[in-house]
């Protein structure tokens, strides 16, 4: 079995008809089918070559019709955004009434530990909600101020930490290129979206998951596969050490993550855990008919 654990619909070119037979030529058996509210202002426009130009969202009402349909193949994830009124009513409502099982995908331009996010976060844990964040930094390095990455969701790992210490009771997962850069040492310094090159050891993923039995990692995108794929002896380490926390995903429609995972000769054991066991520990598969 495979869940992939960050998919969406109507997104880079692809319907749900389409995801299905995708997720059928892969193996995959279910997906969790997140949305992405919030503002146009905050969407770069290159997604709107990719995704449905009739929205300007991936929003809750193509996640509940594709779960419809195909019950047994979605899990219906949604994140309302936190900082809209009554985002916790609806996110209530929504679990009542559509089954709501994840919250995400939380893409935000604001900080992760902003009192309406730790809100709608801490309402997430009593839900027994997993949270999908996606961060990517404000400032790339060297940090100039006068310089902001305009695309730029949650902060940096130092709120993300300071949001796992307040919420204790909610599951997070790790997500995005300002997650991702942090797998290495040189997170603070790299000033390319996505880091490559040499491994530099002390990064501050691996340490922030010791702390926070709460963190854990969605391997989707082309992130995580450039992070791990920097240092092969690191990522099976790693890989060892959390591999209960690691959740395998795509964000895409390709098999270069499933194709990475194959080729580290993993124990059947953890690769069963990281493909489908942990996601099913997090959302046990009890699809509503």
């Amino acid at each position: 079995m495979i869940i992939d654990a960050h998919q969406h619909t109507n997104w880079l070119g692809r319907n749900t008809n389409a995801l299905i037979e995708n997720m059928d030529a892969h193996g995959i058996s279910c997906s969790w089918l997140l949305t992405w509210d919030g503002p146009l202002e905050e969407r770069d426009p290159i997604y709107y070559r990719v995704s449905d130009p009739r929205r300007t969202n991936l929003p809750l009402d193509e996640v509940v019709e594709a779960c419809q349909r195909f019950p047994d193949r979605f899990i219906a994830g949604f994140a309302p955004d936190p900082r809209q009124p009554g985002a916790l009513e609806r996110l209530e409502a929504a679990v009542e009434m559509f089954h709501i099982r994840v919250y995400g995908e939380w893409k935000y331009r604001t900080l992760l530990e902003t009192p309406e996010c730790i809100a709608m976060f801490h309402l997430c844990g009593r839900l027994k909600l997993p949270v999908i964040i996606h961060l990517d930094v404000p400032f790339l390095p060297p940090n100039d101020l006068s310089k902001v990455f305009k695309w730029w969701f949650g902060g940096t790992i130092e709120n993300l930490e300071r949001t796992l210490q307040i919420c204790p009771d909610t599951i997070f997962l790790g997500h995005g290129p300002g997650f991702w850069r942090y797998l290495s040492g040189d997170g603070d310094e790299n000033p390319e979206v996505y880091p490559k090159g040499e491994f530099i050891p002390g990064g501050k993923i691996a340490p922030l998951m010791r702390q926070f039995p709460n963190l854990y990692c969605d391997l989707s995108a082309g992130s995580a596969r450039f992070a791990l794929g920097r240092n092969i002896a690191f990522t099976l380490e790693f890989i060892d050490e959390f591999q209960d926390r690691l959740l395998f995903a795509r964000d895409q429609f390709d098999n270069l993550m499933y194709d990475f995972l194959i080729s580290l000769n993993l124990p059947k054991p953890v690769l069963d855990k990281i493909l489908y066991q942990n996601a099913i520990r997090l959302v046990p598969l009890d699809i509503r008919k």
